[in-house]
């Protein structure tokens, strides 16, 4: 006997086997419901922007999502073997996956190739009680488009995406991975420098960042603006003090094409939707672009990431350039449940009680309802049951009306 067979036998009740792990959980009734109709209007935007749908597994090589590609640490992964030994993972971020795809299945494309997938990628992170381990997601990839055109164009479909789903009050901010590399290469800091400034800012750690930099003989005005980003976020007179106190060229390039971006998202019409963060950070170090996140109330957590990973798709063969975004299911769903936006969905739903006596009847009067697209549910009573109960039933069940069948053929309409 196994040691989990034991553990089992010993249990006077299955009381533990009704509880999911941690970082899981259960989705049911109207919740689910909601939750599909959401996902439906998402996937209705995706398509209207001609994104076509891929699927890719659920557990891939290790090799795909390892330190190199920039993707979260292997610590972070859950992890396990195949029969030939090789190290497998489930899927911990869709962006690893689909680069991989673009380059086998579209090698040879030249032209933008746009993909969407719907699914769950799985992080085994231990550092914050109570959050989702399995994190569904919505997104989208645009590649073999290196321009601010499909910068603009992923940035709208994101906003439209939200508006669709119901979302009316949120906000995109966007900034560039190149304006703060730029900007710590012209502080000559070395590499470990460079990572050990990026972690403290993203924990607002100004002082441990004063600290690295404060013996490098920087300027005055070069110091001020490195110890300034994590408050430079905003309208688009951020971009315009930043240009002016910036002497490198990556950081130039990184404004410019901000400035770019800012002229095309107003013929979008979408201003309201946009700020701009030039001290804006990413776990995932694949970015070498733009990046965007998306916020709203009533819930903590990011509703949307993405950027884009120019150098992501070489690693596997085609050295194209992409940008994605994903839309964080769970954390969207969170929000429209606290704005109490209204998700509409269909509980017309007809259930027919029958005798046994009766069953044909209902049987063909279900078909006939069915095939008007109506949505029946078949009971057949049991005599140790009442009416009453069957009504009780239904009412939990959102039936909206109860047609019972006798056991004579005759049809009465139970109110509910």
């Amino acid at each position: 006997m196994g040691l989990g067979e034991y553990k089992l036998s010993e249990r006077s009740d299955t009381h533990g086997l009704l509880h999911t792990p941690e970082g899981v959980r259960d989705i049911y009734n109207s919740e689910c419901a909601k939750r599909l109709k959401v996902e439906q209007e998402l996937h209705t935007m995706l398509e209207l922007y001609n994104f076509m749908d891929i699927q890719t597994p659920t557990f891939e090589y290790f090799d795909i999502f390892n330190k190199e590609r920039g993707t979260i640490p292997s610590k972070d992964m859950y992890k396990f073997f195949d029969k030939e030994g090789n190290t497998l993972v489930l899927r911990p971020d869709f962006t690893p996956s689909i680069a991989r795809c673009m380059a086998k299945y579209f090698k040879e494309e030249e032209l933008p190739v746009r993909l969407c997938y719907n699914g769950n990628t799985f992080i085994n992170s231990g550092r914050y009680q109570g959050k989702l381990k399995e994190i569904a997601q919505i997104g989208a990839e645009l590649m073999n488009d290196d321009s601010v055109d499909a910068d603009a164009e992923m940035i709208a479909l994101t906003i439209e995406s939200l508006k669709k789903a119901g979302l009316e009050e949120f906000q995109i901010e966007i900034g560039h991975a190149d304006f703060i590399n730029g900007i710590l290469e012209e502080a000559n800091l070395n590499e470990e420098e460079a990572m050990e400034v990026k972690n403290m800012m993203e924990s607002k750690n100004l002082f441990g960042v004063e600290n690295i930099i404060v013996n490098k003989g920087l300027s005055n005005e070069l110091e001020e603006l490195i110890l300034k980003l994590p408050s430079l976020f905003g309208g688009e007179e951020n971009l315009a003090y930043a240009k002016a106190r910036v002497h490198n060229e990556r950081s130039l390039r990184a404004i410019g094409r901000l400035e770019e971006l800012v002229k095309i998202l107003k013929i979008y019409g979408l201003d309201q939707y946009i700020s701009y963060d030039l001290g804006m950070l990413s776990k995932y170090n694949y970015y070498t672009g733009i990046i965007l996140r998306g916020y709203t109330y009533g819930t903590g957590n990011l509703i949307v990431t993405g950027g884009r990973y120019d150098s992501l798709l070489g690693q596997f063969g085609k050295d194209t350039p992409a940008i994605g975004f994903v839309i964080l299911l769970d954390q969207l769903m969170l929000a429209l449940s606290r704005q109490k936006v209204d998700i509409p969905i269909n509980n017309n739903s007809t259930m027919v009680l029958y005798e046994e006596e009766a069953r044909s009847i209902a049987i063909n009067l279900g078909k006939q309802f069915r095939k008007k697209g109506m949505r029946v549910e078949l009971v057949r009573k049991i005599a140790s049951k009442t009416v009453e109960e069957y009504m009780a039933y239904g009412k939990r069940h959102q039936n909206n009306s109860i047609l019972y069948v006798k056991e004579d053929g005759t049809i009465e309409t139970l109110e509910n």
